[in-house]
């Protein structure tokens, strides 16, 4: 049930992505069928062992450097026929400014638009609808004399505005945009700030119709760094991250340091793998934070007995550009840890033999689809015996393997929902929050992990990532694929194996 489960689950991405597509014609279907290799060799590798087919390292070697290999050709389609397309947008724009040039009679840029005193609205997201009229004298409005110099910038060529709402202390500009979305907010943008002395931060969103609008809002409202107190708290935290680290090693070797403190000797390795790949999932998203001109803050991480933590929370302290800055800097942390974790996981499979350090009960295998299929694969006829000799590599690999995937479950800012964000959109986003914390809640009847988890979510990660200054340009084919393929293997590493079916594959 759980491996039906798993592949309705890729199939139904699978067809949303196509869904998708379809409507942009080649160009569409050419980076869903992208999508389609990148996932194809995982839905084979699962489904052969389901039907009790092994593949060795050389046939899963094989099948993911051929995918790769198409991937590469579909890619260089792709590109040339984008290229060929957006020759043929910027066609169509400059022959319809062309004509509107030549139709509208002279008057200034901005003269269409009507004037409306909507106030600000309570919500905090710019696609929200802008509230009505209202009479509250305390409302901080927009200055009369920046809303004009604002209403200035618009033009046929970047943006054709028809309309101003008050929001925020900014406002919203409905209207029409006019040629390539990146290009004209760059435009618009270096206007406002030559003539607003960069007082004002413009937004490209999406209203709730999916029309373009620009929002303007004070840079007052940027994100702030973190106070005093909020970094003693990280560092409060972190130290408690490792504590319980040391905590959950010991348990694993059999012993409890609340009780047998003096057993921390030997506790303190695996404590320090744990932490090891913690701190290497910070460090890709400081790295390409870094790299994309990004400022994050310092990391909060979250303890636990369970399994020593559950990651850590960063916010984003800069308003980012566009979707595809916060797509990297989302996938970088758990790419780093994860790659780290499974590169431990397959060295310590590699590494273990009949006498090994540690003994584990052959059930643990049946506890994760990825860890247990990889484990077929490695030990082979090991697994049929009720202990498992392991190398400590192997536990210190699945604890961060299974860290990694909680926090790409696709929800509110945790890695998973950022990207989900990032790919799909914030409608999307907020959607995918809801049946995760659902299925969370459902899923902690088992396991009481996943109550804490669904816990912490709802009280500290359930909103969404601020909105990029360009909300319209979706992240590229490539990134989309990366991220299916990450929530996938997420899948696979959380789901567990049935005893029917870990059975049928000689685990146990």
């Amino acid at each position: 049930m759980v491996t039906l489960l798993l592949f309705l689950v890729a199939i139904a991405l699978l067809v949303w992505g196509f869904v998708r597509a379809r409507p942009l014609g080649k160009i569409g279907l050419l980076a869903w069928l992208q999508s389609v290799v990148l996932m194809l060799p995982w839905l084979l590798f699962f489904g052969s062992f389901t039907l009790g087919i092994y593949f060795n390292l050389v046939g899963v070697l094989f099948l993911v450097v051929s995918s790769v290999g198409i991937y590469i050709y579909l890619g260089r389609r792709l590109r040339a026929l984008g290229q060929d397309e957006l020759a043929m947008q910027k066609l169509k724009t400059a022959m319809v400014a062309s004509d509107l040039a030549a139709n509208e009679p002279a008057h200034d840029q901005g003269a269409p638009a009507t004037m409306s005193t909507s106030p600000a609205t309570a919500e905090a997201d710019p696609t929200a609808e802008p509230a009505k009229a209202s009479t509250d004298d305390e409302e901080v409005r927009l200055p009369a004399e920046d809303q004009t110099l604002l209403e200035g910038i618009f033009g046929i060529d970047t943006f054709f505005r028809t309309e101003t709402v008050s929001y925020d202390q900014g406002a919203i500009f409905k209207g029409n945009l006019r040629g390539e979305p990146e290009a004209a907010l760059a435009q618009l943008t270096a206007l406002a700030d030559d003539r607003l002395e960069q007082r004002y931060r413009l937004f490209l969103v999406p209203d709730p119709q999916g029309k373009p609008v620009i929002v303007a809002l004070p840079k007052s409202r940027d994100p702030q760094p973190l106070s005093a107190f909020q970094k003693g708290a990280a560092v409060l935290l972190a130290i408690a991250t490792f504590l319980t680290c040391l905590e959950a090693s010991g348990i694993l070797l059999g012993f409890d340091l609340l009780t047998a403190p003096d057993k921390w000797p030997a506790a303190l390795p695996f404590a320090l793998g744990t932490m090891a790949i913690l701190i290497t999932h910070e460090i890709g998203h400081w790295l390409m934070a870094q790299r994309r001109d990004v400022k994050l803050s310092w990391p909060f991480l979250i303890p636990t007995w369970e399994i020593g933590s559950f990651g850590a929370l960063t916010r984003i302290e800069s308003v980012l550009p566009n979707r595809s800055v916060l797509f990297d800097v989302a996938l970088a942390g758990p790419a780093a840890g994860g790659l780290l974790s499974f590169v431990l996981l397959v060295l310590g499979f590699v590494l273990s033999h009949p006498g090994s350090e540690f003994q584990l009960p052959v059930a643990f295998f049946q506890g994760s689809a990825l860890v247990g299929t990889l484990a077929k694969i490695i030990l082979g006829a090991a697994l049929t015996e009720p202990l498992v000799d392991v190398h400590p590599f192997v536990l210190i690999g699945w604890l961060g393997l299974i860290i990694t995937a909680l926090n790409l479950l696709p929800a509110g800012q945790l890695d998973g929902g950022r990207i989900v964000q990032a790919i799909y959109g914030r409608k999307t986003a907020g959607r995918v929050t809801v049946i995760t914390v659902a299925l969370l809640a459902i899923a902690s009847l088992a396991n009481p992990l996943a109550l804490y988890w669904a816990v912490l979510i709802l009280f500290l990660q359930r909103q969404q990532e601020r909105p990029a200054t360009n909300e319209i340009t979706e992240p590229d084919d490539a990134r989309a694929a990366l991220g299916l393929l990450a929530l996938f293997l997420t899948l696979a590493t959380l789901l567990p194996l049935t005893p029917s079916l870990a059975g049928r594959l000689g685990i146990g």
